[in-house]
């Protein structure tokens, strides 16, 4: 296993240009039955469409169809599930922009469109990823030809994947992520990870572990290089919203929960309940982690005599209100500026817990959950300095809040220390680039070559 040394590697698969007969069965049948649910796709679009988890207006890009022009020159291809690992993206996508190399950026999810649409530069261009067909994914590399394909984290389709390699694609999988959950599932099917670990020149991993894990299922070339999510910039605000939410909430102690999902908005609720005797004004924000989850919250908190406000409705948080509910996209760098006291959600449940860097960033106090297994390190390095605190019942939910919200000294004695956390354990993206230095060194030439 290396930590470093990322030089000589080839820009090419050594693959040959077709899919090995040596495919494990997994895939094999795998790919079988992709093929055969073509028929189905118009059906599987119009039950998402119904569930809003497709754009109608760009459903043809699921199917490998684009209406956008492929620009000239070498095209950067970054793949990423949904939104944590597009924003993961973000300053490397400004690094590679620099370079004055073409982005091509897909996710999965209309909510990943809407953040690519509001924080990204406008020649950084987004499509959907096409659903994990032989037919589809042909369709998408015959038109957008990439020059570099990164996947980001473990977002692994396989017909993607295997396609890639077989027209000899060089494939990174960046910011490389193994859950403890998924690992000794894969690794009941090492035969099925290996052969798409092994179609990547390079694995970057977020961790040793990480790195250890993605070894042991396959990886080829395996160097751990940290993870992305710790050098992204802090989420922006509009000065405007902002203030008026300032003048709107001005002397009330302020919570807000971040990307909170099911079963969690309720102990939340709970908690403010109970903080409420004590601190009389207190506002509680409720930042849902899918938006679409504000009418139901909404309802559960009327139903337990308490008044909320839906920032959907466009309704702000009145003197009368006690729980806000911000269930609007790409708006939790104006919440993060709201209060220094942040709750992160998907901790409370077994979800593993969401990334708590922006709000650090943004000098935050984090109270969350046992359950952070999705960043176990990021979250024990702040537990160990003091710039977390763990709540695994209700009661302690309430403790560690209400000592945030009575003693300033504390809030910025653990903003201090989570800061100090965030700068120590950053650098992943300057290692990334250090390892993806040869693949850029070669498109560098293929420009030179085209401008000639």
């Amino acid at each position: 296993m290396r930590s470093s040394d990322v030089r000589g590697r080839p820009m090419a698969s050594s693959l040959p240009n077709s899919l090995p007969k040596s495919l494990p069965m997994t895939l094999r049948m795998y790919r079988r039955l992709a093929k055969g649910l073509v028929p189905l796709a118009p059906a599987l679009i119009k039950r998402r469409l119904k569930q809003g988890k497709e754009d109608p207006a760009r459903v043809g890009e699921r199917r490998g169809l684009s209406q956008d022009v492929r620009p000239h020159g070498p095209l950067v291809w970054i793949h990423g599930a949904s939104v944590g690992e597009v924003l993961a993206a973000a300053a490397l996508i400004e690094r590679l922009r620099e370079l004055n190399l073409r982005i091509l950026l897909t996710s999965g999810t209309v909510t990943s469109a809407a953040v690519v649409a509001k924080r990204f530069p406008p020649d950084v261009i987004h499509q959907y990823v096409p659903y994990d067909s032989p037919r589809y994914v042909a369709r998408f590399l015959d038109h957008w030809k990439p020059s570099l394909a990164l996947f980001i984290e473990s977002d692994l389709w396989p017909n993607l994947i295997l396609a890639g390699a077989a027209r000899r694609v060089p494939m990174v999988l960046i910011n490389g992520r193994m859950s403890p959950r998924s690992f000794p599932r894969w690794r009941r099917m090492h035969g099925t990870i290996s052969a798409l670990l092994s179609r990547f020149d390079i694995c970057l991993a977020q961790s040793r572990t990480d790195a250890e894990r993605f070894a042991t299922l396959g990886g080829r070339d395996v160097v751990t290089t940290g993870n992305l999510k710790l050098d992204v910039p802090a989420p922006p605000a509009d000065p405007a919203k902002l203030e008026r939410l300032m003048t709107m909430t001005r002397g009330r102690p302020i919570i807000v929960a971040a990307s909170t999902h099911p079963g969690e908005d309720e102990m939340l609720v709970a908690a403010h309940r109970s903080l409420v005797g004590i601190f009389p004004q207190l506002l509680t924000v409720i930042v849902p982690r899918h938006p679409d989850r504000g009418s139901a919250i909404a309802g559960m908190i009327t139903a337990s005599g308490l008044k909320p406000a839906l920032r959907s409705r466009d309704e702000l948080p009145a003197a009368t209100t006690d729980i806000y509910i911000a269930d609007t996209m790409g708006e939790l760098g104006l919440f993060y500026r709201l209060s220094p006291i942040v709750f992160m959600g998907g901790s409370l449940i077994r979800h593993g817990g969401q990334n708590p860097i922006e709000a650090i960033k943004l000098g935050a106090a984090i109270v969350h959950g046992p359950n952070v297994f999705n960043f176990s390190d990021v979250y024990q390095a702040l537990d160990q300095s003091g710039g977390a605190r763990v709540a695994d019942t209700q009661e302690t939910l309430v403790k560690q809040l209400g000592l945030l919200l009575a003693d300033p000294v504390v809030r910025d004695k653990m903003q201090r220390a989570g800061a100090g956390v965030v700068e120590e354990l950053g650098g992943a993206l300057d290692r990334t680039m250090a390892a993806l230095e040869p693949y850029l060194m070669q498109l560098r030439i293929e420009m030179g070559a085209a401008n000639a």
